[in-house]
């Protein structure tokens, strides 16, 4: 048995299952030619080693994080060309992860953290892209690799520290500029009640305000998503915003035993006792005006006013719907078979609702955000959660100034839930917005309506006493 460093490189096949179901023998023969031809060749062209192959994917070492990272490129570059012709759902696609670190060499294979690492870096890749580690990003970078755009730190399967992660893909989409600002966050960390580490960031100045999660958060990628970035940055420019990763996404716990409404109101209040909140705004989007709610019924000497945008005050399943059984039918099984996946229409039922008129930029920015953010199986409990959710009757005791907002053609919660919403807390402005997103973008004019009203709300509350 033998301990030295070495650059891991895993890959694997994108849709194995879903291949070989439909075509095994097709499928074999290209997967066979392709390593007889290009990934055989490149790994032995680049001074690496396979330590060990899978029916769909491969497990290799190199002396050299520039070599590991270059052999990985070469090999993605010519797979697209190669499957070109390819019909899209039967493209052969690998994910490769890359890293750099101490690995145990035994019997011809090879263990350790520097493996499990890589391992869990070749999930977080796009089909036909290539994940590292910032430590082999540091090690290409100065070589004037190719180029990798910052996907921020991630928390990966039993990997107890976050991970800056590096991704490259073939058809180099556009980096969004985070706003200057994002570079002074540091992110922090507190204990729940439970013990969930629940990670949190506060930036800007000005009057505090606390954003409790939406259904997807990832506190330091969405600095350079163009859906969250310029979002965030209008609001950090006149406040100081407090806000976390709830748990089971982003950079908070994703191995958790409990995804609750009271769970979640501990988050806040963890986030509130170690962030040094006294009294504050609370802003709640989507899943967020809920816990928003719930936190104010419960402190509400805390809170000087409640913004809610694109809120509910019932689940889809408490609205009588006949049919969203069918749907939610319909949403398990795109979870469970289209979260990450190349496959346009599974992409398409993710993003439609959300930003139905965005560019295709933008709508691939949404799934690389869902994709990196949390796994399937979480996102599948925090949906279903907030599907059951039923605060109206929470809303009618609330006596905090409440201004309500909501998007006129808004696809993912109708705007009549959210005047149901206002009309059951008391007191409280209602604000109809045009468009037909979930969130408000940029590039539309709900966004300058948006921070008019909700800066110049907040201000008016910021200023008064406690009642």
């Amino acid at each position: 048995m033998e301990r030295r460093l070495a650059a891991v490189l895993v890959a694997d096949m994108v849709g194995y299952s879903r291949l070989m179901e439909s075509d095994e023998s097709g499928v074999f023969a290209r997967q066979k030619t392709h390593w007889r031809q290009v990934v055989n060749p490149e790994v032995s062209r680049h001074r690496g080693r396979i330590v060990k192959t899978t029916g769909d994917g491969m497990l290799a070492e190199f002396s050299s994080a520039q070599d590991a990272v270059r052999c990985a490129i070469d090999i993605q570059t010519e797979m697209t060309q190669r499957e070109t012709d390819e019909d899209e759902q039967r493209r052969i696609r690998y994910r490769v992860g890359i890293n750099l670190g101490d690995v145990i060499f035994d019997d011809n294979d090879i263990f350790g953290d520097g493996v499990n690492v890589a391992a869990r870096l070749e999930g977080l890749a796009e089909p036909g892209g290539v994940c590292i580690s910032d430590i082999v990003h540091q090690a290409v970078n100065a070589q004037g690799q190719k180029h990798f755009r910052d996907m921020g730190g991630q928390r990966v399967k039993n990997i107890s520290r976050p991970i800056r992660v590096w991704q490259w893909t073939p058809d180099e989409p556009v980096e969004h500029k985070k706003p200057e600002m994002a570079l002074k966050q540091r992110v922090q960390y507190c204990g729940s009640e439970d013990g969930t580490q629940i990670a949190w960031a506060g930036i800007g100045e000005g009057p505090p305000v606390l954003k409790a999660p939406n259904y997807l958060n990832h506190i330091e990628y969405e600095w350079g998503n163009p859906i969250w970035g310029p979002f965030l940055a209008e609001f950090a420019r006149a406040n100081h915003l407090v806000r976390f990763d709830q748990r089971g996404n982003g950079l908070s716990d994703w191995d958790v035993e409990t995804i609750s409404f009271e769970a979640m109101t501990q988050d806040m209040e963890a986030v509130v006792a170690a962030s040094g909140l006294d009294r504050f705004a609370l802003f709640g989007i989507s899943q967020g005006a809920g816990f928003s709610i719930r936190y104010a019924a419960k402190h509400p000497e805390r809170v000087s006013c409640l913004i809610l945008f694109g809120g509910f005050g019932r689940g889809e399943a408490m609205r009588n719907n006949p049919e969203f059984e069918t749907f939610w039918e319909t949403a398990r099984v795109m979870f469970r078979e289209g979260w990450g996946s190349p496959n346009p229409v599974y992409r398409q039922f993710f993003a439609s609702g959300f930003v139905p008129d965005a560019s295709k930029d933008i709508r691939d920015s949404f799934d690389e955000l869902q994709r990196i953010s949390c796994s399937p199986q979480n996102a599948m409990r925090i949906k279903e959660m907030n599907s059951r959710m039923d605060i109206l009757e929470i809303a009618r005791q609330i006596n905090i100034p409440t201004l309500v907002l909501h998007i006129e053609g808004d696809q993912v919660v109708p705007i009549e839930e959210g005047q149901l919403l206002a009309r059951a807390i008391p007191g409280a402005q209602f604000v109809k917005l045009p468009g037909n997103s979930h969130v408000a973008l940029e590039s539309e004019p709900c966004f300058n309506l948006f921070f008019e009203e909700v800066h110049a709300f907040i201000a008016e509350h910021a200023s008064r006493p406690k009642s």
